[in-house]
């Protein structure tokens, strides 16, 4: 078992083949969202956002897989992964698209901290460049924000040790 993402991806017929051997033994049918899936996911992103208050700079709901880049907060990465999951699974089960028991995440989640404006505006191109990637039309979502500098946004304290760290940033 390999945790996390490889450096070097298996080519796309390996990954294809893999899904078909899976297929035989899984106890439940591969999941592929649909335009109305990205729906039911999107308000289920959206409600919770709005509920516990995260701040999200990007989001691409594709076929598969989703990528969300939200900003620090009091919970944990893996309790706003768990969040988003749990919202969105209600939204697709209550709505009729996915049966109550089906899966539909993974445990848990890839995660990563950006510690620079400079990545996180990298992740936010990436994000964006997702869904025409994938032959599917841009997504602009009504719960994402535009970025606003974070941490070094205005009213952010310029003396802070985080701050003069980060301005003293080389890549």
């Amino acid at each position: 078992m390999h945790y996390g993402r490889r450096k070097v991806q298996p080519p796309s017929h390996e990954i294809r083949e893999f899904y078909g051997r899976a297929k035989q033994v899984l106890k439940f049918a591969l999941l592929e969202f649909a335009r109305e899936e990205f729906e039911a996911i999107a308000h289920g992103f959206a409600e919770a956002i709005s509920r516990e208050r995260y701040t999200c700079y990007a989001c691409a709901i594709l076929p598969d897989h989703v990528h969300v880049l939200i900003r620090k907060h009091r919970h944990k990465a893996e309790d706003m992964i768990e969040t988003l999951q749990r919202a969105s699974r209600l939204r697709l089960s209550t709505s009729g698209l996915v049966p109550p028991d089906h899966p539909v995440w993974a445990t848990s989640g890839w995660k990563v901290f950006l510690d620079h404006p400079d990545a996180v505006r990298r992740t936010i191109r990436y994000i964006e460049k997702n869904p025409p990637q994938s032959r599917l039309p841009p997504q602009h979502w009504p719960f994402v924000t535009e970025y606003d500098g974070w941490p070094l946004h205005p009213g952010h304290n310029p003396n802070s040790p985080y701050a003069r760290r980060l301005r003293n940033y080389r890549p």
